[in-house]
């Protein structure tokens, strides 16, 4: 028997990583993006076990054809990765509703469409689900009222999931990631933004994705059996300093 993982947001990545680890680990992997072009690049060299979807999650009638699409490839679900996203920044006065329809559509719209349309298939199993939030939905930060706010929204709803779908044997629990060495976090954060987090972190360093997906693929496994309604911040201490001045540390 193979179990099957399905993961958004896989054309790049936490969630490429992810569906790479997954892979590793012997499992099939559907693999899911709305851009088709780099979920192609991405998928090139993964093998038979991997195979791409292109979906916008914000989509119910293409959410619901691409599990349709999936179970009809792979024959069965185990795991259900909540991972795709957008981010958009900004002052909350600069906020207009389409950013924030925007940013709501992915990020809590599609982690609800996508569970909906899996839990079927994870009743079969009695699979797992694992929604990606955030440091910015456990603690408030500037310019992302938006974003911020989604986030918190998902883990609240991780724990709906698990409350009500626990009597079916699945598990639900959320992934919120601190700051990420990623391509774009260290194309776009300044050697300022970089050493304020350091000084914030305990562990005084950004995360990596492997890191992150390790966490995930965890809560995926046999070894969390009886794990559920969990939100675990993989954050290098970052959310447990609250106000803490990194300057009293001395």
């Amino acid at each position: 028997m193979v179990k099957v993982a399905l993961v958004t947001g896989a054309a790049r990545g936490i969630g490429l990583e992810t569906a790479k680890q997954f892979l590793a680990s012997g499992w099939s992997v559907a693999l899911i993006d709305w851009d088709a072009d780099e979920l192609a690049a991405a998928t090139a060299d993964l093998g038979a076990q991997a195979a791409g979807f292109v979906c916008d999650v914000s989509d119910p009638e293409a959410v619901t054809a691409m599990v349709a699409e999936v179970l009809a490839r792979f024959g069965r679900l185990d795991a259900l990765v909540n991972n795709a996203g957008v981010a958009e920044f900004g002052p909350i006065e600069d906020c207009d509703y389409a950013m924030w329809k925007r940013v709501m559509a992915t990020n809590l719209d599609g982690v609800f469409l996508c569970t909906q349309a899996a839990v079927p298939a994870l009743k079969e199993t009695r699979g797992a689900v694992v929604n990606i939030g955030s440091i910015s939905g456990l603690r408030a930060s500037t310019l992302r009222v938006a974003y911020g706010t989604s986030k918190a929204a998902v883990i609240h709803m991780t724990k709906q999931q698990a409350a009500e779908l626990g009597e079916y044997g699945i598990r639900a629990n959320c992934v919120c990631p601190g700051p990420v060495r990623t391509k774009l976090a260290m194309a776009v954060h300044s050697p300022e933004i970089i050493a304020a987090y350091h000084d914030a972190i305990p562990l005084n360093r950004y995360g990596s994705e492997a890191e992150i997906a390790g966490v995930i693929t965890f809560l995926c496994s046999d070894a969390a059996s009886y794990v559920t309604g969990q939100v675990i911040a993989a954050d290098g201490g970052f959310d447990s300093t609250g106000v803490g001045l990194p300057a009293l540390r001395d």
